[in-house]
């Protein structure tokens, strides 16, 4: 068993195989402005709802280290990458890919895994090239430094007219397979069994599904189910959480359905 291997394994559930993690990347990206309160508060919130990991960006880690540092603590999962999609007449830079850390950083900084997006159909097909190829250099890395690679296949880019077109998350995600994910995290559909074969497709490496932007508190429990049903390893969900009322007890309905303990 390698390294890349004990710590992909601690992220799930010892009893369910299914792992719910926390992603609060979001401010290295996204405007959240002066009403998003402080990071201090809401990691705390987060970390005492207890999920499997907390996806962070570098420099809220290094803020919060010690939420983590202890016995019993979520894994972290460090974004590794950077991405700016908007329309190019409405901002300057349009659509933009850069990596940030290397798989040996994240180690260092005390990462248990990384996340890195794979982005389908941008307006310039070269900055697809150039995503795939830096994915792929990153999971050649990751497995050499220890560390598991998990790859966000989304249709963010500007020529998707449909961001959750199952052909185009079927293709996009087998690709990430195809160069070494370790995990995928993609969008659910809507449908199990039109999930199931976006899940069949990738192989035999888990797949997790994304909770997107923020919604009504039954449709999100009614997705991540479905998700579940669908053959889903588990969720990374994000604004559903954490911009929730009640962050804990969201965390603890959402780890009930993920694991399969909803009473």
């Amino acid at each position: 068993m390698h390294g890349t291997d004990i710590r992909l394994a601690r992220l799930f559930d010892d009893e369910s195989g299914r792992s719910l993690i926390t992603a609060y990347d979001h401010g290295q990206s996204f405007p959240l402005g002066a009403r998003s309160g402080s990071p201090r508060r809401t990691l705390e919130q987060i970390v005492a709802g207890g999920p499997e990991g907390v996806l962070l960006t570098p420099g809220m880690l290094a803020q919060h280290a010690d939420l983590f540092a202890r016995r019993g603590a979520p894994s972290v999962v460090l974004r590794a990458d950077w991405t700016l999609l908007d329309e190019p007449d409405k901002h300057e830079l349009g659509e933009r890919y850069r990596v940030l850390v290397d798989p040996a950083e994240a180690v260092a900084l005390g990462a248990d895994a990384i996340v890195m997006y794979l982005i389908a159909r941008p307006t310039d097909g070269g900055m697809f090239a150039d995503n795939v190829a830096a994915v792929a250099r990153a999971a050649q890395q990751a497995s050499r430094a220890g560390i598991p690679l998990i790859v966000e296949t989304t249709l963010w880019g500007l020529r998707n007219e449909d961001r959750k077109d199952p052909e185009r998350l079927a293709t996009v995600s087998r690709i990430a397979a195809e160069i070494g994910a370790h995990a995928i995290k993609t969008e659910y559909v809507g449908d199990p069994e039109v999930q199931r074969g976006i899940v069949e497709t990738v192989g035999d490496i888990p797949v997790l599904t994304l909770g997107g932007a923020r919604g009504d508190d039954d449709a999100v429990i009614t997705a991540a189910q479905g998700a579940i049903d669908g053959g889903a390893s588990g969720l990374i969900f994000g604004r559903n959480i954490w911009m929730a009322d009640d962050v804990v007890g969201t965390t603890q309905r959402l780890s009930a359905v993920t694991h399969g303990r909803v009473r």
